[in-house]
């Protein structure tokens, strides 16, 4: 055999040992990821076979309530714990935690992937100095589902952005004791990202702010009074029993029983609200989350999106599931086998360019709300933290769940709104000058 034959023998077969020796790297390879027990994600769950027979990476779940997410993320990123080879976080620890350097940047995934796709909002709330550290699953905002059939036999209908006092108005018309029917079902359950995002996004349409441009905190202020005293006052009259502990997933619970007139949530929702298993898919229209005529909607910005946390022994085995996660072909997936109504939404500019998906009646509600939101200029007066929802700034998840708990506290009965407010100012001002602000 001449030499170059016996070179080129062995290389094929090195090259053999080597594909054979990745094949059977990547099936000795089991990610574990954290994930919000939202319906999207449980969805991704059922197709995580077609990515394991695609790559033989296997992957294991812990799925968490939101709260819980956050407090064990959380921990075990700071305390460099490695429980998690992926983690699904949003918009507020993204950047933060970049900057840290607790995150893998995401600046090399592949062409395939085409990362310039990603809606310039999502990709700019999950970067830091410009570098990419999560992938956006699915991109929201906020907005209005109410039950079309309730607003008539009110004799109302539905402005395109209606004011705060129109949706008090309908509430009340909507609701129906006897019928178990509640006018208005909205999150006043604690927590930073779940009640608290709720009433910080109505509170900027109050025209409240968390801080002024000097960081003082400002819960003493009219415009906080009147925010949660509207949110109290309307929620006591038209929301239903027991409100003060209810988030995303109680009143997505509620909604699909018919038991709700109108809730103001994360726009992710529609599809579980126009899907099967709601008793009143075929009844449902959308609307811009309600202003007070001061030039800001209580609309949020948030994705849930899958990091990687620095201490993984398993980073390139990570991206390839975040890239097969977040990318173009598992929406398409996800669209040939449960419809285009059901595919993750506001990630990706291509997907607003589908007419197939522009067909989907809560499609262009769900981009115009995202569009609406300003993160660098939430509130009607000037702020110095970006964020729509919450301020980018460490401290702001502790500060905001323990106020969080104080509005729980006043809509439950337990205290007053103004014990409430005034113990917000206290805990707010006692941190941020521990902090040095």
């Amino acid at each position: 055999m001449s030499t170059k034959r016996m070179l080129l023998g062995a290389t094929a077969g090195l090259g053999l040992v080597v594909g054979l020796a990745s094949a059977v790297a990547a099936q000795d390879t089991t990610l574990t990821i954290a994930t919000v027990n939202n319906g999207d994600m449980i969805r991704m769950q059922g197709y995580t076979d077609d990515f394991t027979a695609e790559t033989g990476i296997a992957v294991e779940w812990v799925t968490l309530e939101e709260n819980v997410l956050r407090q064990r993320v959380t921990t075990d990123i700071t305390t460099n714990g490695g429980q998690f080879d992926i983690m699904t976080i949003g918009m507020y620890e993204t950047p933060i935690w970049g900057a840290n350097g607790w995150l893998v940047p995401l600046d090399d995934l592949s062409a395939e992937y085409n990362a310039a796709d990603i809606l310039p909002a999502m990709a700019g709330g999950l970067s830091h100095d410009g570098t990419l550290y999560a992938a956006p699953f699915y991109g929201e905002s906020s907005m209005i589902m109410y039950r079309t059939d309730l607003m008539e036999a009110a004799g109302l209908e539905m402005p395109a952005s209606p004011t705060w006092d129109f949706i008090a108005e309908a509430a009340a018309a909507m609701t129906d004791r006897d019928a178990d029917i509640n006018g208005v079902c909205l999150r006043g359950k604690a927590g930073w990202g779940e009640g608290g995002a709720f009433i910080t996004a109505m509170s900027n349409s109050f025209g409240a702010r968390w801080f002024d441009e000097d960081w003082n905190a400002q819960f003493d202020t009219e415009a906080w009074a009147n925010t949660v005293n509207f949110f109290k006052n309307m929620m006591d009259a038209s929301g239903p029993a027991g409100y003060a502990t209810n988030g995303f997933n109680e009143n997505l619970s509620l909604f699909n029983q018919g038991k709700c007139g109108m809730w103001i949530d994360a726009t992710v929702a529609a599809s579980f609200v126009t899907g099967a298993d709601s008793t009143v898919a075929d009844s449902v229209g959308f609307a811009l989350a309600p202003n007070n005529g001061l030039g800001k909607n209580a609309n949020w910005l948030w994705a849930w999106a899958l990091a990687i946390p620095a201490g993984t022994q398993q980073a390139d085995a990570a991206k390839q599931f975040i890239e097969w996660a977040t990318g173009t072909d598992y929406i398409e997936m996800v669209a040939a086998n449960e419809g285009w109504a059901n595919v993750p939404p506001g990630a990706r500019t291509s997907l607003y360019e589908n007419p197939n998906y522009m067909a989907v009646p809560f499609a262009q509600m769900t981009l115009d709300s995202i569009l609406s939101a300003d993160p660098t200029n939430p509130t009607v007066d000037p702020v110095p933290y970006v964020g729509v929802q919450f301020a980018a700034i460490p401290e702001f998840a502790g500060i905001a769940s323990e106020v969080s708990q104080e509005f729980s506290a006043a809509y439950a009965g337990q205290q007053t709104v103004e014990e409430a407010l005034a113990k917000a100012q206290a805990i707010t001002t006692e941190a941020m000058e521990a902090a040095g602000y």
